[in-house]
């Protein structure tokens, strides 16, 4: 089947919410190929523990470029324990210069509780402003209504959950059943 007539695969929104000493990654669980809903119960936000230093990942693009990708995370923080920005910055060097890496269809947000960032392929390491990051086939619904409740009495988590029911009402690679990690 020609590129051009393959449906492709679709699906994730992914966003992050930073507010007080609360960070959340929030992520839904629906997987698409084409106009078909092939899982709607998919893990897309990950909790990586490297020598007790916890980071928490949420992944859209391709689910196994995303994995080695964690994996690639976690033996950088490994190197360079409690330095999320070193390592961040050491992964987007590396996928963008290796030539196995650089094929690789997947965007990372990360976070230590401290610090968050979107790791993109192009070598990108951003922080984001207004404490608010999104990626994914509805991240750009999600972050704008986020941002407008940034403002709001609501915590991180009530930010996410109700970013990603907008965005999950929007857009159809989107679903609600989420999975929510906090740091």
């Amino acid at each position: 089947m020609a590129d051009d007539q393959f449906p492709g695969w679709h699906g994730t929104t992914i966003i992050g919410v930073k507010k007080g000493d609360e960070v959340v990654i929030a992520g839904d669980g629906q997987v698409s190929l084409g106009q078909t809903v092939i899982k709607g119960t998919a893990r897309k936000v990950r909790r990586l523990s490297p020598g007790g230093f916890d980071v928490v990942c949420g992944f859209a693009g391709s689910t196994a470029d995303a994995f080695t990708l964690l994996e690639r995370l976690e033996t950088k923080l490994e190197a360079t324990p409690g330095q999320l920005a070193r390592a961040s910055v050491e992964l987007a060097k590396d996928w963008r210069t290796d030539k196995y890496l650089q094929k690789l269809e997947a965007m990372l947000i990360v976070t230590d509780g401290k610090d968050m960032f979107v790791i993109t392929g192009a070598g990108d390491v951003l922080e984001p402003e207004h404490n608010v990051a999104a990626i994914g086939s509805g991240g750009n619904f999600a972050l704008a209504a986020a941002r407008a409740m940034m403002d709001s009495d609501k915590d991180a988590e009530a930010v996410a959950r109700d970013a990603m029911a907008i965005a999950a009402d929007i857009c159809v690679y989107t679903n609600g059943r989420l999975t929510i990690e906090k740091i």
